[in-house]
């Protein structure tokens, strides 16, 4: 059994009681890394020196009984968009290929203060555009269940390093469901919080109104532990929410009698596949025996979202890239003049999902196509979160599948960008409207992972950790874990 198999709450009673080291846990850490990396190519770059260098400040601690800090010593990989000072964040780009920043994002500087220990800046689509980690700038991360299959994206290198026992949590980021399809993919617990409950700053932003940062692990507690840890509101984020932060997991075993689940008919129609659709009626089945009742509804304006989304997101992406032109940092293309070293800059810089979403944005926004496409989005986007807000007033969650297959083929879709696009049908809605969800293991269906994605109400992530936590101990689905 590895380490990495107990949760958070275990690894504290054993550090308390001295039967194991932080040294121990990246020992175990590392150890996985060169045993798995080989096939999986989750990490973009290993932060070993300081890892350790941190575990022995930690251990000095534990011998001095002062252990203090919610993830004391606990081993985390950081998604490569999460700035960390003197470390490079290259967000999966050539063009930041050597970006070393002289800062860190405020969700590390959490992690620190909750003495958690960095093994590593993790994999991902380039700027977080992609839904399958193939468009990193790199290399492709590999799912740990199937090699020649996706982990799915943006996040995929850190849904695969904790599916593949690397790390014990990581963090990601969600603009469209970045988070949940690659847990979902790879059969681990990933939350998307509400938008504005973890502080963005830090965040090398895609979509600013919809990027929000989260965390991806094993189990729904940890995963209540890390978001209680990275919560909280930010004066360097202008779009942090100045809320309460709940404790997350003091409800944990409330269990879900007599709480009412609604399931929107069009979560469960055409594209979604009938394995993924039996899955998610079982996993109803499984709620309704611990006394949860649940209704079918419709969320009329959800047909629009992708359509609506991939306009505002690329319009934010063609805004929020601009700043990358290579003068002030990352990889310089020198030429004669200025716009040609712009354009050379960025042109060799950038992928070619990049491009094709700053094209797609600045159209959008130009003179006489902005109240056409861009305004338009805008008004279908409120339109989506107001059918949100008419369900949450008779419902306490809403539920149905995170992903509308299994993991696909490495190279199945990745030249066909509108079937791409389409993977993300059942998570989008969640960003346009802000509202908080989390994707669970509900199974598997070919030998693959089934997530089952539960949506709450804004700022109520202690519900959707209630619901997935009952449903999680009925069934164990968290605790099968791949063959590598």
């Amino acid at each position: 059994m590895s380490l990495f198999d107990h949760r958070i709450s275990d690894i504290h009673e054993l550090l308390h009681k001295k039967e194991l080291t932080v040294t121990d846990l990246v020992d175990e850490s590392y150890k996985r890394i060169q045993s798995v990396e080989g096939k999986v190519d989750a990490f973009l770059h290993l932060t070993e020196e300081a890892a350790r260098k941190k575990a022995a400040e930690l251990d000095s601690k534990v011998a001095a009984n002062e252990l203090s800090g919610s993830l004391f010593g606990i081993p985390v990989g950081i998604k490569d968009n999460i700035v960390t000072k003197g470390v490079r964040t290259t967000c999966a780009s050539k063009l930041l290929e050597n970006f070393e920043p002289i800062h860190n994002a405020t969700v590390v500087n959490q992690l620190m203060d909750a003495q958690a220990v960095t093994i590593g800046k993790l994999n991902m689509d380039e700027f977080a555009m992609g839904s399958s980690n193939e468009n990193s700038g790199f290399k492709p991360t590999r799912n740990p269940w199937d090699l020649d299959r996706v982990p799915g994206g943006s996040s995929g290198g850190s849904a695969a390093s904790v599916a593949a026992g690397e790390v014990f949590f990581s963090l990601g980021s969600d603009t469209g469901g970045s988070i949940r399809e690659p847990a979902s993919f790879c059969g681990v617990v990933g939350m998307k919080p509400t938008y504005g409950r973890v502080s963005r700053f830090g965040l090398v932003a895609f979509a600013s109104s919809l990027d929000q940062i989260g965390p991806i692990t094993r189990t729904v507690e940890d995963n209540a532990f890390v978001l209680q840890a990275i919560s909280g509101h930010d004066k360097m984020d202008s779009t942090s929410a100045n809320v309460d932060v709940p404790h997350f997991s003091a409800g944990l075993n409330e269990g879900v009698k007599g709480l009412r689940i609604a399931v929107p008919k069009e979560y469960l129609g055409e594209g979604v596949s009938t394995e993924v659709r039996e899955q998610v009626m079982q996993s109803l089945k499984t709620l309704e025996g611990l006394g949860a009742t649940w209704e079918e509804v419709s969320l009329p304006h959800s047909k629009y979202a992708t359509a609506a989304y991939y306009l505002l997101a690329s319009s934010e992406a063609s805004a929020n890239l601009a700043r990358f032109d290579g003068i002030r940092y990352g990889v310089r293309v020198e030429e004669d003049n200025l716009i040609e070293t712009y354009k050379k800059s960025r042109s060799q810089g950038f992928g070619d999902e990049v491009k094709r979403r700053i094209m797609l944005g600045t159209f959008a926004l130009s003179s006489g196509y902005y109240d056409a496409y861009y305004k338009k989005a805008q008004k279908v986007r409120t339109l989506i979160k107001q059918d949100f807000e008419e369900v949450f007033n008779k419902f306490d969650v809403i539920i149905g599948p995170t992903a509308p297959t299994t993991a696909f083929k490495i190279g199945e879709k990745v030249n066909d960008p509108l079937t791409m696009y389409a993977t993300d049908i059942l998570t989008i809605p969640v960003n346009l409207a802000g509202v908080p969800a989390i994707s669970v293991p509900s199974g598997l269906a070919g030998g693959l992972p089934v997530g089952l994605q539960i949506i709450g109400k804004f700022f109520d992530e202690a519900t959707i950790y209630r619901v997935a936590h009952a449903f999680e101990q009925a069934t164990n689905f968290n605790e099968l874990k791949p063959k590598l």
